[in-house]
């Protein structure tokens, strides 16, 4: 008889006591969601769902089948990543399988020996691994912070400089500096700009930080963004020029050895772009809505739809949590490692539910 193995039994136990052991727990529906990044209620548009069901019927295959080298790219890919670079600015785009595995393609093929990767220290945690993969050096800047990001651009001697920042910060809301992308310009380094929480959230057209601050996209820049948020689907792409996407078709190995894209999910997403160029007047006036409730009633300035509320300790956090479950709304409680301090995490989502989410900033 084989003895049971527990060898991580030590590390379980000691998260548990530190109230940080995480746990999948099924999706309950009979809350009120401010807690996914579903930022414009898409992934629950019917309209989107039966425009992608009816033309995927049309294809001949619903899956890619190998990987975008093989024979797995598709002309839906194409299609998608075509809109994606008219509306945004950008000479190329290519999509990926999530923003993880963008973000990893990104640094890890991007910084080589010689080279220095500069990221901010609230980068996301792929952006962070990412950073272990590669052989040049890693200098980590203060979050949103031009001049140190500066300071230590000036001490570097030779090698490629690739600056890694948000759009919105994931977990406190914030934007990006835009003094950021003038240091950037001024130092001649690459910057790579993780738009997951912002394109589909800023901006007239809801394209992210370029388009909400105005910025002339050049060769040095690099877009990546997400599919599964306000876009309602799941994937990711990458805009840039078309010399640094050929550089990653070769070298980004996320892209070279992983299956294509899912052709559904690329499709739904080029819907979900489509719809909301459309609409985007009025997802705009709704945005604006909720931001509005939130200075009145809390006094805090919300730049995105994400809400940062900072907590003591993890025990209140978690005990705050259930109250408002209990109060019927599904809401995000964030602990450390992933955030330095315990917070409630809110996403001020569209949909018909501005009146609950009045309700539950007054419960805060």
């Amino acid at each position: 008889m084989i003895e049971k193995i527990d060898p991580y039994g030590k590390e379980l136990n000691a998260l548990k006591r530190a109230r940080r052991l995480r746990n999948r727990n099924i999706s309950d529906d009979s809350l009120i969601d401010f807690a996914s990044n579903d930022y414009l209620n898409l992934a629950q548009n019917r309209e989107i769902l039966e425009l992608t069901l009816e033309r995927m019927k049309e294809l001949k295959s619903h899956a890619p089948k190998s990987s975008m080298l093989v024979n797995g790219y598709s002309q839906v890919h194409k299609d998608f990543e075509n809109s994606l670079c008219e509306l945004n600015g950008f000479e190329d785009a290519i999509v990926v399988g999530s923003g993880f595995l963008a973000n990893i393609s990104l640094i890890e093929s991007l910084v080589r020996r010689g080279d220095t990767l500069f990221i901010d220290e609230e980068f996301h945690a792929s952006g962070n691994l990412a950073s272990h993969l590669i052989q040049g050096d890693v200098k980590v800047f203060k979050h949103n912070d031009a001049q140190n990001l500066r300071e230590l651009l000036e001490e570097k001697k030779e090698g490629r400089a690739i600056i890694a920042i948000e759009g919105v910060y994931s977990m406190g809301g914030d934007l990006c500096e835009r003094e950021i992308f003038s240091v950037a310009d001024e130092f001649g380094a690459i910057l790579i700009v993780d738009e997951a929480h912002s394109a589909g959230v800023l901006g007239e057209n809801l394209l992210g930080v370029f388009e909400y601050f105005n910025i002339e996209v050049k060769p040095n820049h690099i877009k990546m963004g997400t599919l599964g948020k306000a876009y309602g689907s799941y994937g990711a792409y990458i805009l840039a020029s078309k010399h640094i996407v050929e550089y990653l078709v070769n070298r980004a190995k996320p892209i070279i050895y992983s299956t294509a894209p899912s052709i559904f999910d690329t499709l739904l997403a080029h819907n979900s772009l489509d719809w909301m160029q459309k609409n985007s007047s009025q997802l705009n006036i709704e945005i604006k809505k909720r931001q509005k409730l939130v200075q009145d009633i809390l006094d805090i300035q919300m730049q995105s739809l994400i809400l940062r509320v900072d907590i003591d300790t993890i025990s209140k956090l978690m005990q705050k949590k259930d109250e408002l479950k209990e109060l019927g709304f599904s809401i995000g409680a964030i602990r450390p490692p992933t955030v330095k301090k315990p917070m409630l995490r809110i996403i001020a989502r569209l949909g018909d539910n501005l009146s609950d989410f009045e309700r539950l900033l007054n419960e805060l």
